[in-house]
């Protein structure tokens, strides 16, 4: 490997050229030789105000998140949900229906293939919380079933 040599005024000009375009880094080539010139980045300090003083605000109301209300028919996997069997078909069900215990609610397309999402508990269907033709992600709550 030949003998690199290095122009020190090459890297003076480098540094003033980081320090007036603010860059951290630059390299420069020429031929098969190239010169990086890099510098740290010192984060600046962050200083935060103390929040003015104030009556204490009223503790807000608990809100129970859908995934983790008991009658919430979770997505068993990723795909596009669909609330018929076909475009022109009515919906497995509505907002208000009677579940039985094995009725299919909606299908699940993932890979080209219909899974249909059956009910584990009947009651009645209170909340739909995906749309229809919407992609659903495992774990996602679809349903819930009161």
């Amino acid at each position: 490997m030949p003998k690199f040599d290095i122009d020190p005024e090459t890297i003076r000009k480098l540094a003033e050229l980081m320090t007036e375009t603010d860059l951290s880094e630059i390299e420069v080539a020429e031929g098969d030789r190239r010169v990086r010139v890099s510098r740290a980045t010192a984060a600046a300090p962050v200083h935060f105000a103390a929040p003015p003083a104030s009556a204490p605000a009223p503790a807000p109301v608990a809100e129970v998140s859908p995934a983790s209300h008991p009658g919430a028919v979770i997505s068993p996997m990723v795909g596009t949900a669909y609330l018929q069997g076909e475009p022109d078909a009515p919906p497995f069900v509505s907002v208000g229906s009677p579940v039985k215990v094995g009725d299919t609610l909606l299908i699940i397309e993932a890979m080209k293939v219909m899974n249909p999402i059956k009910a584990s508990k009947g009651g009645t269907l209170t909340q739909i919380l995906v749309a229809d033709g919407q992609p659903v992600e495992y774990g996602e709550p679809l349903m819930i079933v009161e």
